[in-house]
Formats: C-alpha cells, structure tokens, sequence
C-alpha cells in the first residue's frame, strides 16, 4: 500500500487492459492509442487476445508513442483449465515482441510462468466475470495483481467486481495487487471508467513496468489518493473530497470514516495486527479508489 505514497516520482495515469481491430475490438491499435491521448492518459498497454484465431497478435504500438504519452507492449493471455471448464485470462503487460505462441500442452500455470520470466506484470482479468475461484487463483504462480473493478464486464454484465477473489487470496497468505481497468472493445460507455495510478520516475515503459513491479500504485474510477502514511498505531490518509474511507482486512475486520467532503481520515491499525488491510473509498458520485494491501 506505502509504496506508491513512499517511492520518488509523479502519479501517471493508464490503462492495462484494452483491444483493438487486431482482435476483438472495433478501432484500429492507432486509434486505440490516440483515443486515450486525447483523453489525457500518460500510457496504456493495448492487450489484444493472444490467440490462434486471432493470428496470436503482440501488437507493436511504439510508433503510436508521443510526448507525454507512451505504450507498454502486451497481450491476454489465454489458456485451458479453468475449474469451471472456462479458458484463462491473463494479462500480461510487458512482453517482448517475440513472445512465442502457446506450445502444444501448455497450461496456465506454464504460461503465466512463461510471460513473468519474460518480464511481463500478469494479473487476472475480470474474475467476477467468468466465475474465477480462490482454488484457481492458488493453482498459479504469484502473479502480480487481480482487476479490482473490469468496466466492460461491469457495463455489459453487471459482474465487474474482483474484491472478492483479492480478498480470499490474501486471506490465503497469496500476494494480490489491485488494479482497475476498462478491458474496452468498443470504446463507447465502458471506456474511461477505471484506470491506475503508477507512481514512477520518468513516463517510459521501462519506469512504469518498473514502478508496477514494486507495487507503486493504486487503482481508481475517479478518486485520488493523494497520501498514506503510518504513524504508530494509526493509518492517515489523504484523498480528494470523498464521502467513505474504509480499511478492509481480514475475514470481516473492518474501520470507516463517513462523511461529506472528506480529505484527511485516520484509521485504527490495531484491529489488524498479524494480518493485512487494503484502503477503499468512495465519493459522492458513487465512484471508488482502491489501494495495494499492507501487512500489518
């Protein structure tokens, strides 16, 4: 959770999880990038589906780089072996060009093992979406994040929530960040819903993939958080105007702060001592913020 708020740099905002004509989606990948440039995001990765059907595309999106605005390569995943007889989705942003196509046999597990050692940020995609479960999760490796909040799955079928899973995997003792992403395919009402914040040093691909690695972010659908800090027993948080601020940890363990307008909270760490807590809030609007758990 601290990182973001201890690390060197400015907040830059992007989206991990989008497609295009490539497979699935309706624009082109250079329309794709210039959407989000005109909507004044500093970088995306565009993940089109990594499958046969599709020609298995990486996309190659550096010429759609510009000043103030840059592109990490990327790809979803995708393998047999779900335990509901679904395929996986993985996205992985960071991947060489050259990642190769999935070899005869490949599991899950192999492949998102394949695109870490790669260099790759993994996380699972719209998990409340496809019915991804706990024993799933725990069947891969320690992949980087889980997608909080999925806009497209949210807008479409009302199942955009991954809490859930976050949650039950730290309750595991397994890492989880928390992201959020649009995954748009049409660019219509499920784009700029939900995006991260990567704390990093320069707006490159190289400092964003390094930033995301060490955990300097947090997701959002609007919200800011602007400060997290520990002092003793006690967490302070700073924010912009919102009306809920709660630490969620453990099984049911939770603390809020309500009100109108809020922009500074403290919250009790003691109920969460020899476990983890994650931050929430949500403003007026209804929109939320979300942050990386802390162990405490």
């Amino acid at each position: 959770m601290l990182t973001a708020f201890t690390s060197s740099g400015r907040f830059l905002r992007g989206n991990l999880h989008c497609h295009s004509s490539r497979s699935d989606g309706d624009p082109t990948p250079e329309r794709v990038c210039a959407f989000y440039r005109e909507a004044g995001y500093d970088f995306i990765s565009l993940t089109d589906h990594f499958m046969e059907r599709f020609g298995y595309p990486i996309v190659d999106t550096t010429g759609f780089r510009a000043e103030g605005f840059t592109t990490l390569i990327g790809a979803e995943l995708h393998a047999p072996g779900l335990g509901n007889g679904e395929i996986w989705h993985l996205v992985a942003n960071g991947l060489p060009l050259d990642f190769a196509r999935p070899q005869s046999g490949e599991g899950a597990a192999e492949l998102a093992q394949r695109a870490i050692d790669a260099g790759a940020f993994v996380s699972l995609a719209h998990p409340g979406w496809y019915g991804l479960t706990l024993n799933d999760a725990l069947a891969l490796p320690e992949v980087h994040a889980v997608e909080v909040f999925n806009s497209i799955c949210d807008w479409e079928t009302g199942r955009g929530d991954g809490g859930y899973l976050i949650d039950q995997m730290l309750n595991a003792g397994r890492h989880a960040g928390v992201i959020a992403t649009d995954d748009a395919h049409r660019y219509q009402g499920e784009a700029c819903r939900a995006w991260v914040m990567v704390k990093a040093e320069e707006n490159t691909p190289e400092a964003i993939l390094s930033a995301l690695k060490a955990g300097a972010y947090y997701a959002s659908q609007g919200p800011e958080i602007r400060h997290v800090e520990i002092d003793r027993d006690w967490l302070n948080v700073e924010t912009s105007p919102v009306d809920s601020v709660w630490l969620v940890g453990h099984a049911s363990r939770s603390k809020v702060v309500m009100g109108p307008g809020i922009t500074h909270a403290r919250l009790p760490l003691e109920k969460f001592s020899q476990g983890w807590a994650r931050l929430v809030v949500r403003d007026g609007q209804g929109r939320h913020a979300w942050s990386n758990s802390l162990r405490v």
